[in-house]
């Protein structure tokens, strides 16, 4: 199969399946085409998965299309933007038609779920690497930012944390019990937090979306916003399935690991805090302090914290599964 080929077969068929009045012309020339609303700012990021050390060797590529959508179109979450398209770069070691088809299959099951549609891109022989960029539009008064955060902000999150960090110690072993299908599925498809980061325009002081830990990623906004905190251990909201399978480590695992993402954001401690926002549930788990730093309370005792994450030029021995269960 060619290259030329291999697009039409498997993903032109997906450029028709999310329809904007903003895509003035989508997938199948050189560029596409946007029109943007007036008052309104595109809100574009890009993300690359690398075989070996953002998803394993034998991943299954339905999981994988899936994936390789969801990471890039929450970092739109977390700018509280309205989603409208992709691009998609592969590298493929081959074209094989089996894999592709789940791939696709994968990526237009996200695609629709999301309302992202793909605008076009390329495909080239290599190493398997997959490189998206995402586009939406919001206005940028109202985008959500990294700095912004102000002493007294409550500190939230969304849903769970530490599910996905765990799921890579189960890689090998997918069969284990159904709580570790739990976190294997929210590793493997997370959800992007869209409705919530548009639903936060306008009330939340600072975002970001957790994808290289709590910590770290809390770390980006206090260092942007000139600010500290002080995190509540107790609580943090860590699912039952994590409790079951990491014990004593689940509360590491939901300060520490990443790739759930999920959204972390500040919001002004004048404003009552809901259960949940457009459907999502949210937690309370600190304040924002104007000492510098992170503070982890748990009962009596206070510990400095190092905001330290994933990071690609200082990676893991073994970036993909950490440890044997």
């Amino acid at each position: 199969m060619g290259e030329f080929e291999l697009i039409s077969r498997f993903f032109e068929p997906l450029g028709s399946r999310v329809q904007h009045p903003e895509v003035a012309l989508g997938i199948g020339d050189d560029c596409a085409l946007l029109r943007l609303p007036a008052g309104e700012a595109m809100a574009i990021s890009v993300d690359s998965l690398i075989e070996g050390v953002h998803f394993p060797a034998d991943c299954d590529p339905e999981r994988l299309g899936w994936r390789s959508l969801a990471v890039a179109a929450s970092d739109l979450a977390a700018m509280g933007a309205r989603p409208l398209g992709f691009t998609l770069a592969m590298t493929l070691p081959q074209a094989n038609p089996s894999w592709l088809t789940g791939f696709a299959r994968g990526l237009g099951q996200a695609a629709q779920c999301f309302d992202l549609a793909l605008l076009g891109g390329n495909t080239t022989r290599g190493p398997l690497n997959i490189t998206i960029q995402v586009q939406g539009s919001v206005p940028p008064q109202h985008a959500l930012h990294r700095q912004g955060a102000r002493a007294g902000d409550l500190i939230c999150v969304s849903g769970t944390l530490g599910d996905a960090g765990e799921a890579l110690n189960w890689l090998e072993h997918p069969g284990a019990d159904t709580d570790v299908a739990f976190l294997l599925e929210r590793y493997y498809r997370p959800t992007p937090r869209l409705a919530l980061g548009q639903a936060l325009r306008r009330r939340a002081s600072a975002a970001i979306d957790i994808s290289d830990g709590f910590l770290a990623d809390l770390g980006h906004v206090l260092t942007a916003s000139g600010a500290g905190a002080v995190i509540d251990a107790d609580a943090l909201p860590i699912s039952p399935a994590l409790h079951r399978v990491a014990g004593e480590r689940a509360l590491q695992k939901a300060l520490q690991a990443g790739d759930d993402y999920e959204l972390c954001f500040c919001w002004p401690s004048s404003l009552p805090l809901p259960a949940k926002i457009a459907d999502t549930p949210v937690t309370a788990v600190g304040v924002v302090e104007a000492l510098p730093g992170i503070r982890l309370r748990a009962g009596d005792n206070v510990s400095e914290q190092l905001s330290s994450g994933f990071d690609h030029f200082r990676p893991p021995a073994k970036p993909v599964r950490e440890e044997s269960p």
